[in-house]
């Protein structure tokens, strides 16, 4: 039997984001990581709630939402786990959110004035720490 992980996430009160896309967020990029590996139990929706001092009802949604889109899956009884490596998205979606995220990423990043070279330097310096902590 797996053992439950603990979800090391923070919620940021600063953030723009309401929590509850947070939660999500932060769950995705840890799956997508590879930091929550498939079959790895999540903690309860009481145990996230109490550990990131949240509404549990907050962390309900989220986690339905993750299993909605095939993040997670539930087995009766024994709580929430990483569901095994699919294309959870179809290829048209995939293209839609990649644009949308590219969007708002330009409208965010251009007024700060810096030069588009910087900007694709730090991007791709970001890509490849997320590469390195992939396959480490």
């Amino acid at each position: 039997m797996a053992r439950t992980q603990a979800l090391m996430i923070q919620i940021a009160t600063g953030d723009p984001r309401p929590i509850g896309r947070q939660i999500v967020d932060a769950v995705r990029m840890k799956i997508a990581t590879g930091a929550l590996a498939p079959g790895a139990q999540l903690p309860s929706v009481r145990g996230l709630a109490q550990q990131l001092m949240v509404n549990p009802n907050t962390v309900a949604k989220a986690y339905a939402e993750l299993t909605t889109e095939g993040w997670l899956e539930s087995r009766q009884g024994m709580g929430l786990y990483v569901a095994a490596p699919r294309q959870r998205l179809s290829d048209a979606e995939r293209e839609r959110r990649l644009d949308e995220a590219i969007g708002r990423f330009i409208n965010d990043v251009i007024p700060l004035g810096f030069p588009d070279e910087a900007v694709e330097a730090r991007l791709a310096h970001e890509l490849q720490q997320l590469a390195s902590r992939k396959t480490a």
